[in-house]
């Protein structure tokens, strides 16, 4: 069986010794954000995921969602468990004190969201699109939405959706068919049918607000032509109060490989009430502030599945008993060695280890700079943009594809036990699949990253993390303690250098190129940018072994960090050959010997 700890004592290290959270107390509207604060709520979140939300997991899988004569229900025990997370104020941990929301920073946010998606990544969807489109509502709808819809939202008892896809386009927004017509109330009236709508209907709260691209009658073709609408499932009085039901329903719920206990609807929208977001035919850029928040929040579910995966292996290493160490019996006294002993189980748990905590350190520097890009001056504003923009796409798809693969790493290094369903390690790695896929594929991500972030502002985004990188190495190169790491690391960042540089011509004289590469590029920057936290995070530890009575811990963040950079930075250099080679040995290939 599956258990589940909350790794507080290295969220910890993140946030303080490595990010310096303390700080953010200097900022204006985080005042009261001190360690003295964080670190109870950090405890308590502990608990309710430990508690409350882990021993869900596995009886939600099983049971899964059901629809009855149009009504979503969830497993049992997800209503109670959501009543408790509401009751605990935990939906407006984030959320803007103007609409009844604690403020609180990202920094401490994405730890909390970790948890919860190690601990039940199923749930966590539910509270996870309601902060996604509360995060589109706050900052594009008219004052008068978000006095009505917010308040509740914030308050955990309405929850919300984000409705792109429709079965005929996905990525490709620009096809898309819903309608919207104007009414003369100044409302809309929206037909159409979406899919794989996370949350679009179930029990857990009282309403739900549905955020809906669709063309208005005069809207232009293609992408230009979208708008975005809110559209309730329980139209609202005056006053506040729930009126009549809206004309949108859910037509069927999807039978998936994992996330069961996460209902994914098909929604239809028969004549349904709507009110505008925003500007006509200017919805993407709404939904995808939506859509941003939402692909590092995703990300954050590949770091948790990583976590989850990681202990249960561990712990499964620990004990199981099978075979002796190639180098003499650890344990004579027993009948076999526990496998941990194993060279081949060592690598794959610190494999696990060393993604899960480095991916943890990128999510909290994403999270920082997100802080900064919100509360702090016009100069530093920008940079923090700057930086967000660049690795919004590698957090969304470098944690979730290192998430699987710790997933998998954990199914086998259980061996036999981690197939079967009882055990609860084969679901990490059903749940996890799907995080490379929804919110733009982990292919869409790359592209975005090219053929987007690299050339925006004359590549102005690029130095958000090639100067502070640059300018680290440069400060340490004659440090012999860092050594070890320093110049592998600048070694790597060599490679990035040159594959930004191959990337950027190569584009310009042939679009496939860039293509080509995309998802190359983006494990190396990933990568890369992993290395440089590690190094860092052996830096704090060196420093603070010396004066901490923690040393065990230190000691193991080095032997990590050490791990990282022998055994799976060296991954770079495969990338760097096969980005340097191009992509005509894929785009000359006959289209019908496929």
């Amino acid at each position: 069986m599956m258990s589940y700890k909350a790794p507080l004592r290295d969220i910890r290290f993140v946030l303080f010794e490595l990010m310096g959270a303390d700080e953010l107390a200097a900022l204006p509207g985080y005042e009261d954000f001190t360690r003295d604060l964080i670190d109870p709520i950090l405890e308590e979140a502990a608990k309710i995921c430990e508690e409350v939300l882990f021993p869900l997991n596995r009886s939600g899988d099983e049971e899964g969602c059901t629809l009855e004569n149009g009504v979503v229900r969830t497993p049992k025990g997800f209503r109670e468990a959501y009543q408790t997370y509401c009751e605990g104020g935990w939906p407006s941990l984030a959320c803007d004190p103007e609409f009844g929301g604690q403020g609180a920073p990202h920094m401490l946010g994405v730890m909390i969201e970790e948890m919860m998606c190690s601990a039940n990544l199923s749930f966590g969807l539910y509270p996870g699109l309601t902060q996604g489109a509360y995060v589109c509502l706050s900052g594009y709808g008219s004052d008068e939405l978000k006095r009505t819809y917010l308040p509740k939202m914030v308050e955990g008892v309405w929850s919300g959706t984000m409705c792109l896809t429709e079965p005929h386009c996905g990525t490709d927004l620009g096809l898309l068919r819903t309608r919207a017509e104007p009414e003369a109330d100044g409302s809309y009236r929206l037909s159409g049918s979406k899919m794989f709508i996370s949350a679009g209907e179930h029990d857990l709260t009282d309403n739900i607000i549905h955020l809906v691209l669709a063309r208005l009658p005069d809207a232009p073709k293609g992408v230009k032509g979208i708008s975005l609408f809110l559209c309730p499932k329980y139209l609202v009085h005056e006053d506040g109060s729930l009126g009549a039901r809206n004309g949108v329903s859910c037509g069927s719920i999807e039978h998936k490989m994992g996330i069961k206990a996460s209902a994914t609807c098909v929604m239809n929208f028969d004549g349904a009430t709507a009110f505008l977001i925003g500007e006509p035919h200017k919805g993407l850029r709404a939904m995808f502030a939506m859509m941003n928040a939402e692909r590092l929040a995703v990300g954050v579910q590949g770091l948790g599945v990583a976590e989850a995966s990681y202990q249960g292996a561990a712990a499964y290493a620990r004990e199981r008993l099978q075979g002796r160490s190639l180098s003499g019996a650890k344990d004579p006294e027993k009948p076999a060695d526990p496998i941990i002993v194993h060279p081949d189980v060592r690598r794959m748990l610190l494999t696990q280890r060393a993604y899960a905590e480095g991916c943890r350190a990128l999510a909290v520097l994403a999270a920082k700079q997100l802080d900064l890009s919100r509360h702090s001056d016009a100069a530093v504003r920008r940079d923090a943009e700057d930086f967000v923009a660049l690795v919004t796409p590698i957090v969304k798809a470098l944690l979730t594809d290192l998430g699987t693969e710790c997933a998998n790493l954990g199914m086998q290094i259980m061996g036999g036990h981690g197939y079967i369903r009882e055990n609860g390690m084969e679901q990490y790695a059903r749940d996890a699949r799907i995080a490379q896929i929804y919110e733009g594929t982990n292919g869409v991500q790359a592209l975005d990253l090219v053929g987007r972030k690299l050339p925006a502002h004359a590549g102005r985004l690029l130095r958000s993390f090639f100067h502070p990188v640059s300018a680290y190495i440069e400060a340490n190169s004659g440090d012999k303690q860092l050594a070890e790491f320093v110049q592998p690391l600048g070694k790597a960042f060599q490679r990035l250098q040159q594959a930004t540089a191959q990337v950027a011509r190569a584009g310009m004289r042939d679009p496939d190129e860039a293509g080509a590469a995309a998802s190359e590029y983006l494990r190396l920057f990933g990568l890369t940018a992993l290395a440089y936290l590690w190094t860092r995070m052996a830096e704090v530890s060196f420093s603070e072994a010396q004066k901490s009575e923690d040393e065990k811990f230190y000691a193991a963040k080095i032997a990590t960090a050490r791990f990282y950079m022998q055994r799976v930075l060296p991954q770079t250099s495969g990338l760097f050959s096969s980005i340097m080679a191009g992509g005509k040995t894929m785009m000359a290939f006959d289209e019908a010997a496929f």
